[in-house]
């Protein structure tokens, strides 16, 4: 996925005025500072002050990211942090809505002209029934969530995601968008080089940005994209199409999907399995398990377990849970992820579970490097790197 088709994208649908871009500049830097400055400084607090104080009271260090929250929220900085965040957030989608409202017909012109395109593909089901943890909820504090529609052809939400992310990147280059895509598609070809995989299923696609990699880096494979949101694959598909990749997507529920069994070599998901009930994320790496042919792979990028990281970090990544409405986001990290394989089917022999480099902020020879084994990646922290599980079938 080139940056040239990104911006054609963007510009071509909906462009932003000149204050519009100002007050997304400001949203972004705002973000960062947030995101890299200010959290900087509260892990500061935390190590040299409040977590001395915990271990003279306790006579211990604290023991996971429960007790590091109880410990940090009456400190005054936490509190600005927090609040400051979660505003950020709300100001990430607020400052793209003007335009995407301005341009509402043009966009759904735009998915109207995509359907009619021999460029890849795309199903919908009217009749499909949205879970309701995924109705009731704002999630990511995003305006409507990712499926809300005002009429036929509406790409709204889809726009809004696609455009709302490139602000809440904070101008991050290690927040690139399909910098996910980008990298796990590189890491297969560098780790995996005698695995070149015929079909590929992205689950929980929303509009495209992490699939659209899979096409370039395997371009002979058929790539298939799913979700929920009608408006976010309408979205994905005029992607697609922009960058010159024909890609199929369908509206289904991953927990359940009409493809036939060993239909898939390769299964992916980016930033997905968190956002779920852990009984559905049980009930969809069984469909993944179904779905795969004998030697496929099943790989998913998701934030590090609990059990891999120290018990500030849980306590960090853990705000989303609480403020973010990702209520499943603490629950599914808690989780022993070769165990979920195992539950699904997986031999657990078979599994997988590593950090990898980003592609896009990393040297060809270092990710390289990475992905053969020969040097460990980076810590885990605003896209320094990546965690990936899953297994062989």
């Amino acid at each position: 996925m080139s940056q040239d088709a990104e911006r054609l994208l963007a510009a071509e649908l909906a462009p932003a005025t000149h204050d519009e871009m100002a007050r997304q500049a400001f949203v972004s830097a705002l973000r960062r500072h947030v995101m890299v400055d200010l959290a900087e400084a509260m892990r500061e607090r935390w190590e040299q002050q409040v977590a001395p104080q915990f271990e003279r009271r306790h006579g211990r260090p604290a023991a996971d990211g429960h007790e590091v929250r109880r410990a940090m929220r009456t400190q005054p900085i936490y509190r600005f942090w927090s609040v400051l965040r979660y505003n950020a957030q709300e100001m990430t989608w607020n400052s793209v809505l003007p335009q995407i409202e301005r341009h509402s017909p043009a966009l759904r012109e735009a998915a109207q002209a995509a359907r009619q395109r021999d460029l890849g593909s795309l199903r919908l089901d009217p009749e499909l029934a949205l879970p309701r943890e995924y109705t009731a909820l704002d999630i990511h504090l995003m305006p409507g969530n990712f499926h809300a529609e005002a009429g036929p052809d509406d790409v709204r939400q889809g726009a809004l995601y696609e455009l709302g992310t490139a602000v809440f990147g904070g101008g991050l280059k290690l927040r690139r968008r399909g910098a996910v895509g980008l990298s796990v598609a590189h890491f297969l070809r560098l780790a995996y080089p005698d695995f070149r995989p015929a079909r590929i299923l992205d689950l929980g696609c929303t509009v495209g940005a992490n699939t659209l990699p899979y096409a370039e880096v395997y371009p002979a494979a058929s790539v298939h994209g799913i979700d929920l949101s009608a408006p976010q694959l309408r979205f994905a598909l005029a992607r697609a199409q922009a960058s010159g990749h024909a890609v199929h997507f369908s509206q289904q529920n991953a927990e359940q999907t009409d493809f036939p069994d060993g239909h898939f070599d390769l299964i992916v998901s980016s930033f997905f399995l968190h956002e779920l009930p852990t009984a559905s994320t049980r009930r969809v790496l069984r469909e993944a398990r179904r779905l795969l042919a004998p030697g496929g792979l099943m790989l998913h990028m998701e934030l590090p377990p609990a059990a891999a990281v120290d018990p500030y970090y849980n306590f960090f990544l853990d705000w989303d849970a609480y403020h973010n409405n990702e209520p499943h986001y603490a629950e599914f990290r808690r989780q022993d992820f070769f165990s979920l394989c195992e539950q699904a089917g997986f031999a657990r022999a078979r599994c997988i579970q590593r950090r990898i480099g980003n592609w896009t902020a990393t040297d060809p020879e270092t990710f390289a490097a990475i992905a053969r084994g020969e040097r460990e990646a980076p810590a885990h922290g605003n896209g320094a790197s990546w965690f990936v599980f899953g297994a062989w079938n």
